[in-house]
């Protein structure tokens, strides 16, 4: 059994990350920026706390004493492009300082290649208002891709459209590098519950380290 930290826990894949861990086992602590909403989530076992992913001294000691991170925050209150790479740089320094050594991080397909050196949200036609969210997922792999550290990062990219919240989970999915993963002969969506299956995968099992995976 892991203690596994799960920042953004009230959103899609955060909740559903937490859902997945506790399933096999492991002990949750769920950061959230009000507690008071996510009762259910304690009512489960889960340890509920308030938290500023873009603290590093909070994140220090939100993760002290636990295996492995799992970032799926956002906040909409600040420009994506200042977000994700704060947020990137505070878990790798908080982390550092309480000795966790793995994090898995939540990131979109739109920042994998569809060809050769050309991304998704570079490619012609793409509108404009997610290109802008994808480059704020792009910063933060910089930020991740530039530290000197001894934190062990992974960000997992579902594919690039709009993730099935209702669906259950099945434990199946593909994974690849950092391209978009090739279409299956009956393409079918991608569900939150799976993506979660993945990140757990990634803390019971790591697979790749310090690089962008795609999921599908």
């Amino acid at each position: 059994m892991s203690r596994i930290v799960v920042f953004g826990a009230g959103g899609r894949a955060g909740r559903r990350a937490v859902t997945e861990a506790l399933s096999r086992g492991h002990e949750v602590t769920a950061v959230v920026r009000d507690p008071a909403k996510y009762r259910d989530l304690a009512d489960k076992g889960v340890t509920v706390v308030e938290g500023d992913v873009l603290d590093p001294a909070a994140t220090a000691e939100l993760a002290a004493g636990h295996d492995a991170v799992v970032q799926a925050s956002y906040q909409q209150d600040l420009p994506v492009d200042e977000f994700f790479p704060r947020a990137a740089r505070a878990l790798l320094q908080g982390l550092g300082q309480a000795g966790v050594r793995r994090l898995v991080a939540v990131g979109v397909g739109t920042t994998l290649e569809a060809a050769p050196g050309l991304l998704v949200h570079d490619t012609p036609g793409f509108p404009e208002a997610h290109r802008t969210f994808s480059l704020g997922h792009l910063a933060e792999l910089d930020a991740l891709r530039a530290a000197d550290t001894e934190v062990d990062w992974v960000v997992v990219a579902p594919p690039p459209v709009f993730l099935d919240v209702e669906a259950e989970r099945t434990g199946r999915y593909r994974t690849g590098g950092a391209r978009l993963l090739p279409r299956s002969e009956e393409p079918a969506a991608f569900s939150y519950a799976d993506l979660a299956v993945a990140l757990i995968d990634e803390i019971e099992s790591p697979r790749h380290h310090r690089e962008l995976v795609a999921v599908g």
